[in-house]
């Protein structure tokens, strides 16, 4: 059935709609209020480039119905989650700020985490120095005696004597952690008098009794808490948990703000820019729902008035507000300001790191009309006048360095200086490997060089019988990516574009990583002497040689028993003699 049939069967229902490319493949999932006319919507009219590359992807679409306009955006969140489209935001370059947990464990525990999916607990945060929390975590635990071991031993610990745990492992009875996790609580949510108080007066017995070590962990520990608990941008002398959220939209994309209040404080921002599709309000629902599926949810949110304040009661309950005077409208002004000026000075900069990758992606397709192409092997190659050679491989996947793929390759059948041998070498033994082992393919090879070395490694992915896309880095005479070399056509690449920063990467990075491994390997050659080549000569023994004869002609001239003196007996003298001596002749001759 043609696309214009298909739209006049479309109901006029609330609910989602997924939009397939030639292969089937979902590639933007949304929700509507009235599905046929959002629809119809990207088929007729003048749109966005963005929009409009989106659309002539679009081969098919398919959509389901729903009760309600909510309904459909907690359907849509579902659906990106399972199919993960494209064109959809994901939130792949996640914030690392730590927070304070405390565990939801029988025994509960309170420690520092950077990573608020994994729901140990109850979350506190997030604070602005690493540092700082894990020092306050330090001072509760010593404060309060909860469960410190990761892991309950058979035994009590050293804890327990000095009252900093309840001793969980030997004791059957239920302990009752309530009035502990209270006081924690208070204190993380900003009321840090009594303790602060405690602090004070204990750095100022240990100051009078001159123990000043005391006194200085004492005053460290105070500027922690002040550090972690009360660094502000903004306050309102509460210690209320709140994000001020706002969004600017324009022809070709949308700025979010988030301010994040903790205790009453504005501890820090989160800044995204993303590209616009058909309609703005929906994509920054749509963001915030996955944002809150991954950190925690403070007391309230509060919006900027380009929000329907119906929607959001129906999606954040009691917790929306769209203020409309006061210090809370202050700062929803400025978090609107600030995605105002993100649109208009930093959407370059701010473009989160999964819509570069969508847009680095999307120009593969155009420039050399691969598509989908996830992981990518480099290689380089480096020798020193024909000396070390060697080979690295380096692996991008998702637009993102994957360390655990590098590999090193010590060049054993290529003559020196022998750069396309080399590619050929390489290539052969990783990828006949590769089908030996079932190890995963790319989807696309990049040599650093040009049409030369693209040959030769095109001669081995042929033999082997494979189907990958193989491209060469060009560089210019300063050594700077100049162009993209593919099937025979040389490809330049504008210096502003993201595909240009994604290929500039990868060859920095194969290059240090090709650095790196031949410093370490002429390093090993440096050190390498005839010594080592000899049956039964360790790392002990070499020293011992060195140190009693110096130079290679006095071993060789030198006793049996001068050797016996160092500990070295008869049939190894004799070996390292004629060893020697066949060295010194070879090298004469």
């Amino acid at each position: 059935m043609k696309l214009q049939d298909k739209l006049a069967l479309i109901p006029t229902n609330p609910g989602c709609y997924l939009m397939m490319d030639v292969t089937g493949e979902i590639i933007y999932v949304g929700k509507a209020k009235n599905l046929r006319n959002r629809v119809k919507s990207y088929f007729t009219g003048a749109h966005n480039l963005k929009t409009t590359k989106l659309i002539s992807e679009i081969d098919d679409f398919s959509y389901v119905i729903t009760k309600t306009e909510t309904e459909a955006l907690i359907l849509e969140l579902h659906l990106i989650k399972e199919h993960a489209p494209k064109y959809n935001i994901k939130l792949m370059d996640d914030a690392t700020y730590p927070y304070i947990v405390i565990t939801h464990e029988k025994h509960p525990r309170i420690l520092v985490s950077r990573d608020p999916k994994k729901k140990y607990g109850t979350y506190f945060g997030p604070y602005p120095s690493v540092y700082s929390a894990k020092e306050t975590v330090r001072l509760l635990n010593t404060l309060y005696p909860l469960r410190k071991c990761e892991t309950l031993p058979k035994r009590v610990c050293l804890y327990y004597h000095i009252g900093q745990c309840l001793a969980p492992c030997i004791h059957e009875d239920k302990i009752d952690y309530e009035p502990i996790l209270n006081e924690i609580k208070t204190f993380l949510k900003g009321d840090t008098k009594n303790v602060l108080k405690t602090l004070k007066t204990k750095m100022e017995e240990a100051s009078i009794n001159l123990e000043y070590e005391k006194a200085l962990e004492y005053k460290n520990l105070i500027d922690h808490i002040t550090t972690t608990t009360e660094k502000q941008v903004m306050s309102l002398n509460d210690f209320k948990d709140r994000d001020f959220i706002a969004y600017s939209e324009d022809l070709e994309d949308i700025a979010l703000q988030i301010l994040i209040m903790r205790n009453g404080k504005v501890v820090d921002a989160r800044s995204e820019v993303f590209p616009k599709y058909i309609n703005a309000s929906d994509q920054v629902l749509s963001f915030l729902l996955q944002y809150y599926e991954t950190y925690p949810m403070p007391d309230e949110l509060y919006f900027s008035n380009n929000f329907d304040l119906n929607t959001l009661n129906e999606l954040f309950k009691n917790r929306a507000y769209i203020p409309k005077r006061g210090d809370k409208k202050r700062l929803i002004d400025i978090a609107f300001k600030n995605a105002q000026h993100d649109l208009e000075h930093q959407r370059l900069l701010l473009r989160s790191a999964s819509v570069r990758h969508e847009e680095a992606l999307t120009a593969f397709d155009e420039v050399l009309n691969v598509k989908r192409v996830n992981r990518i092997d480099i290689f380089d190659n480096a020798h020193l006048f024909g000396a070390n050679p060697i080979s690295v491989m380096v692996v991008f996947k998702e637009g993102k360095p994957h360390k655990k793929e590098y590999r090193k390759y010590h060049l054993k059948k290529t003559s020196k200086m022998d750069d396309y041998g080399a590619f050929k070498e390489v290539l052969y033994r990783r990828y006949q490997r590769m089908l030996l082992e079932g190890l995963e393919r790319p989807d696309l090879i990049i040599v650093d060089g040009g049409k030369g070395q693209i040959n030769a490694a095109l001669e081995i992915i042929e033999a082997l019988h494979l189907d990958i896309p193989v491209a060469g880095l060009s560089k210019n005479k300063k050594h700077e990516l100049e162009s993209l070399v593919y099937q025979n056509e040389i490809k330049t690449i504008k210096k502003n574009t993201y595909l240009y920063q994604y290929l500039s990467s990868m060859s920095d990075e194969v290059h240090r990583f090709a650095i790196d491994f031949h410093k370490q390997s002429r390093k090993k050659t440096t050190f390498k002497s005839v010594l080592d080549d000899i049956p039964g000569v360790g790392k002990i023994t070499k020293q011992k040689l060195l140190k009693k004869f110096v130079t290679t002609e006095n071993m060789i001239d030198a006793t049996i028993d001068m050797y016996e003196e160092i500990g070295i007996g008869e049939k190894l003298a004799n070996t390292i003699k004629t060893h020697l001596k066949a060295s010194k002749d070879e090298k004469d001759n």
